[in-house]
């Protein structure tokens, strides 16, 4: 009777550390992330070129984008790749492979989200757009852009630290847009330069004030140009609906449209980037793991500040893969 009673005592421990298991399970929630414009860096890509198969799709995508898109991620310098009409097509296509190939053994994310122009990959993960339509969007959002920063000299600044209403309120004082939100302590101001100058001449109390390497006002009205052209664009596409959770950076919300998300990524061009409030998102949705595609460290570290407590992963060279797979695996779970 002892040994039976052991057994059973036995398999009712074991029935009761699989449930945990499943429930653990159940509660994971997956975010794959895809970064902005400047989070490239020289030579990002040469690792993945090792890869016939990427080498392979990368030259399909550059003749779509009309650019050399292994010689800028393997050979070109820091100056010629922060170039908007080059810095953009890279970002996406690096992104859209390596989620490629990160995915190719099947994983799901239960929610994606980019940042600025890391939604243009978002977009092709989740099959909003075709990897091709995908580059073809950036390619000419890369160019629009750089053609409305030509227009008339202005660019960004980063506002670090300060109280939040302050910071906001010198910025509007100033004639500029709060371009990007990241979350407490990180917004970027843009517009022109004499803009800039006066927040400068009279910042926010207690705020580090640091100029951006950038040639324009991304995400305000001085990229409405940009906006006519990719208008212009959108109308021949054909967006499917999101596989996935997908946030938009107008709102944090989750767009399960990809005609309203394609609309969304027309406008956003012209409009600030509320990365504050897909934080908002990702927490209410219960995140445990978040991984960032290459190149990759700017939103784990935001996320890091952040989302305390959830997982962070690093994707930046095809020797991970194995990890990040075991990474996705670990935290997919409920997907919508």
């Amino acid at each position: 009777m002892w040994r039976l009673d052991k057994k059973l005592c036995h398999i009712f421990v074991m029935s009761d550390c699989a449930s945990r298991q499943v429930s653990r399970k159940s509660s994971a929630v997956l975010a794959i992330l895809a970064p902005g414009q400047g989070a490239q860096t020289p030579g990002f890509l040469t690792p993945w070129l090792t890869d016939d198969s990427v080498r392979t799709r990368l030259q399909a995508f550059s003749e779509v984008a009309g650019i050399d898109l292994a010689h800028y991620g393997t050979e070109a310098d820091a100056d010629t790749i922060r170039q908007t009409d080059i810095a953009q097509p890279l970002l996406v296509a690096a992104g859209v492979v390596a989620a490629q190939q990160l995915l190719a053994d099947g994983g799901t994310p239960d929610v994606v989200a980019g940042h600025s122009v890391g939604e243009i990959t978002a977009a092709a993960i989740t099959g909003v757009l075709s990897p091709a339509d995908a580059m073809a969007f950036v390619a000419t959002r890369g160019r629009g852009m750089a053609q409305a920063s030509n227009a008339r000299p202005t660019s960004m600044m980063a506002v670090v630290g300060g109280n939040a209403d302050e910071v906001l309120a010198a910025i509007e004082a100033a004639g500029l847009t709060a371009a990007n939100n990241n979350g407490p302590g990180q917004i970027v101001a843009a517009g022109t330069v004499e803009q800039l100058a006066a927040l400068t001449a009279d910042p926010p109390a207690r705020a580090r004030l640091i100029q951006l390497s950038v040639a324009g006002a991304f995400h305000t009205v001085h990229m409405q140009p940009a906006v006519a052209q990719l208008d212009e664009l959108a109308a021949t596409l054909t967006p499917s609906d999101p596989s996935t959770r997908l946030l938009s950076n107008a709102d944090g919300a989750v767009i399960d449209s990809g005609t309203d998300f394609l609309r969304r990524l027309v406008a956003q061009v012209g409009n600030p980037v509320r990365w504050d409030l897909c934080l908002n998102t990702l927490r209410e949705l219960g995140v445990t793991g978040i991984l960032e595609l290459p190149p990759s460290g700017t939103l784990t570290g935001i996320a890091k500040r952040n989302l305390k407590g959830v997982a962070l992963f690093n994707l930046n060279t095809p020797d991970q893969l194995a990890d990040a797979r075991a990474f996705v695996a670990e935290h997919a779970g409920a997907a919508a």
